[in-house]
Order: structure tokens, then C-alpha cells, then sequence
């Protein structure tokens, strides 16, 4: 803290969240996108047969709705 940064008042204090480090499991560097960080796999490491699959569902329509 600086000179000109206020003490905090007690109790208030609260931790910074730090997403953890997630590292590719093939080349080993850090990984950002959030589809790469569940699969441990960068998209230049990623096999296409690893990716996960994305569906498109029909619905039903919302009840009230026209």
C-alpha cells in the first residue's frame, strides 16, 4: 500500500482471486481460453477427433411466448 492508499477497515480485507495455472499437456504452455483450460489441450496441440462436441437442440418454445 501506498501513503495515499487508505488502511482497509477490519474484517474487510478480502483475498485476490488467482485463477490457477493451467499448462497444455503436450507442449506445456499456459493456456487461456476456457474450452483449452477444461481440456488441458492447446488449439495447435488439439487432435480434432479431442474436440468436445457441440450440439444444436431444438427447443421448446417458452410458454406465453408467440
Amino acid at each position: 500500500m501506498t501513503a495515499a492508499d487508505p488502511d482497509p477497515l477490519p474484517g474487510t480485507a478480502t483475498p485476490e482471486a488467482v485463477r490457477p495455472r493451467v499448462t497444455c499437456r503436450r507442449c506445456h504452455r499456459p493456456l487461456h481460453d476456457p474450452e483449452s483450460r477444461i481440456l488441458r489441450l492447446g488449439p495447435e496441440c488439439r487432435d480434432p477427433s479431442e474436440r468436445v462436441p457441440r450440439h444444436e437442440v431444438d427447443q421448446d418454445p417458452l410458454p406465453g411466448l408467440d
